[in-house]
């Protein structure tokens, strides 16, 4: 679900309560389900520890600053200014402080990069967990569903992802009520349970989260790692800014959910000192038995909701990927008419599927899931400070000493947690950094071969305006017609127009050479997207600017050109598009397996005149051969 707004837009009180309610839906279902899974596997797992009275304390009292350090203090009050023309998210924090050149510029390159490339890991194994652990809830009811909590899963899954293409239009309606009504269903089960033992509500003191690390020793470490994942929808709170707006993210955040969600974890911690037999699952315990299988099926419902919301941005991010050109063309299926940030990308969809179900096959239980959830999330945290510090002291001009002591408290905490996290690593934490490795090459493989294409296209074309100026007219015959030839550089001939001059001998009446740019922001507004420059031979050169964030529609560009500049006759207007022949040689910028790589995903990228939704019947390709 996606719902823009401007920053006017959450002035009035009813729109600001619309938009909480559906930031509930959709920005808030990660770190909302933590409940089915943060508290119990403190107390039940491999590295578990005993439920006595100071450990459910200390674990409280760790959760609850967690919370409210991490997601209150840096990421609602602090990281959620640093907006990129009203979009958040680790790309967009990149390419707001990418600015300057050397080492700096390609250190914020690669962090950003990174960063990207640990979400997809964590876009594959939310829904695993997520699910996982609310069908679990099946076996307290009955041991009979043990031998299909697997397939239950997987079908459930299978279902999430197979309705992709349907968008999440119709169905986000519904994400806000349903998401507000398991927030308030686990407060109030939560506060029931701490009325029946307030003794839970002195967890409140930092004093005893500091207790528990002096008695827990190395262990605590292995807790922390475990505690880190009631935080672990932080970056969905800064990567959803554009849908919902600042304030009605915080208004959901500290009316609802804060609240709902600490006396949930505080209500298993008062059960829990009552009946340590509860551990293996106290979010469940916390019901009568009357109510569990409405409370499964809520679960279900919530945990759906956050694998939609985590899918979605999965999508969002790749396709702020292909706009900057991190990765190789895709088939992107816009599932509404009137907003373009919802979208379906098969490719990405059917992918993360596949290792998710992988996943779940695999781990067989969100226990064994926790010690591979958190890693990519804490890495990608501790980034976003990184590079919050250049916000704080370039964009807001704080004092130098201040930006690096705010942004050194926050790093303490996000290395503390990411150290904690790594523990994990021969337990199953391997399994994100291995995804974001493979994601993190494929990007910089596609980033690094393109550049060494670019290098090797210098061999093969000449400055645009001196080609012109320089055709023998004697030799070519002028035909009626527009033709839009798309060019990889608003300086250079495109070879697509080489080649058609050397074998056709043509030249339309009216030329366009259409290079589109893709800045360092989210969005070009219509009125600025387009630039013309005359040309010799009555050619244009035309310059189409987008954010990394806007459609590239190349009939909606044509109006653009129609309405301002030029009257085109699309009925009588060919498109030309270059389509390159890499042949390897040994002369390649790039190691050997980098170059098959290149070529593979060069091969399996979809053709421009689909992604530009260039009308097919009015398109012609023409081919290049190029030495790699």
């Amino acid at each position: 679900m996606t719902v823009k707004t401007g920053a006017k837009g959450n002035k009035k009180p009813g729109r600001l309560v619309l938009l909480s309610l559906g930031a509930l839906g959709v920005v808030y279902g990660d770190i909302g389900t933590s409940p089915l899974y943060a508290f119990r596997v403190c107390f039940s797992g491999s590295h578990s520890i005993d439920p006595t009275r100071a450990n459910i304390l200390g674990v409280l009292s760790l959760i609850l600053w967690s919370l409210i350090l991490v997601i209150s203090l840096k990421y609602l009050l602090i990281i959620l200014r640093a907006d990129n023309q009203n979009e958040g998210g680790i790309l967009a924090l990149t390419q707001l402080v990418l600015g300057g050149k050397g080492r700096r510029r390609t250190g914020i390159f690669i962090m950003g990069l990174f960063g990207t490339a640990m979400l997809y890991g964590d876009g594959a194994i939310t829904p695993a967990i997520s699910v996982l652990s609310a069908v679990e809830g099946l076996e307290i009811v009955t041991p009979v569903f043990k031998p299909y909590l697997i397939g239950i899963t997987l079908v459930i899954l299978f279902l999430l992802f197979f309705l992709q293409h349907r968008g999440t239009g119709k169905v986000g309606l519904l994400f806000g009520p349903v998401m507000l009504v398991w927030f308030l269903v686990i407060g109030i089960s939560g506060g029931m349970s701490i009325a029946g033992n307030t003794e839970v509500l002195s967890a409140v003191n930092p004093s005893h989260a500091f207790s528990f690390f002096m008695d827990q020793g190395i262990e605590s470490l292995y807790i922390l790692g475990t505690v880190f994942l009631v935080v672990t929808g932080g970056e969905a709170l800064y990567a959803d800014i554009g849908h919902f707006g600042k304030s009605p993210i915080r208004l959901a955040w500290f009316t609802v959910v804060l609240p709902c969600l600490l006396l949930n974890y505080f209500g298993q911690g008062a059960l829990l000192m009552q009946d340590r037999t509860f551990a293996v699952n106290p979010f469940y315990h916390l019901l009568p038995s009357a109510a569990l299988y409405p409370m499964i099926i809520l679960s279900t419902c919530a945990a759906v909701i956050a694998s939609q919301a985590i899918i979605s941005g999965v999508f969002s991010l790749t396709y702020q990927s292909l706009q900057l050109g991190y990765l190789p063309r895709m088939q992107i299926l816009h599932t509404s008419e009137e907003e373009h940030g919802q979208i379906f990308i098969p490719q990405i969809n059917w992918g993360i599927f596949a290792i998710t179900s992988a996943i779940v096959i695999g781990f067989r239980s969100s226990e064994n899931l926790a010690a591979a959830y958190g890693v990519a999330v804490s890495t990608t945290m501790a980034i976003t400070t990184l590079l919050g510090y250049f916000v704080m002291r370039d964009r807001w001009n704080w004092p130098g000493p201040v930006a690096f002591l705010t942004a050194s408290f926050f790093l303490i905490i996000d290395v503390t947690f990411l150290g904690a996290n790594t523990l994990k690593i021969l337990s199953g934490g391997w399994l994100p950094f291995l995804l974001a490795g493979i994601i993190y090459q494929l990007m910089s493989t596609w980033i690094k071969g393109k550049e060494v294409l670019q290098k090797q296209m210098k061999e093969y074309v000449r400055p645009l305006k001196s080609y012109l100026e320089n055709i023998d007219m004697r030799k070519v015959k002028s035909i009626p017609g527009t033709a839009v030839y798309m060019a990889e550089s608003p300086a250079l001939t495109p070879p697509a127009f080489v080649h058609n001059i050397q074998h056709n001998k043509v030249l339309h009446r009216r030329i366009i050479f259409l290079y589109i740019g893709v800045k360092n922001k989210p969005h070009i507004r219509a009125d600025e997207r387009v630039k013309f420059r005359k040309l010799p031979r009555g050619a244009y050169g035309v310059l189409a600017r987008y954010g990394f964030m806007d459609r590239v529609d190349m009939r909606a560009l044509i109006r653009i050109i129609q309405n301002k500049h030029l009257k085109i006759d699309t009925d009588e207007t060919t498109y030309f598009v270059g389509r390159d022949t890499l042949i390897p040689s040994k002369t390649i910028g790039m190691s050997k397996w980098r170059d098959h790589l290149y070529l593979l995903m060069r091969r399996n990228s979809i053709r421009a005149t689909r992604y530009f939704n260039i009308p097919p019947d009015r398109a012609i390709e023409i081919g290049t051969q190029i030495k790699f």
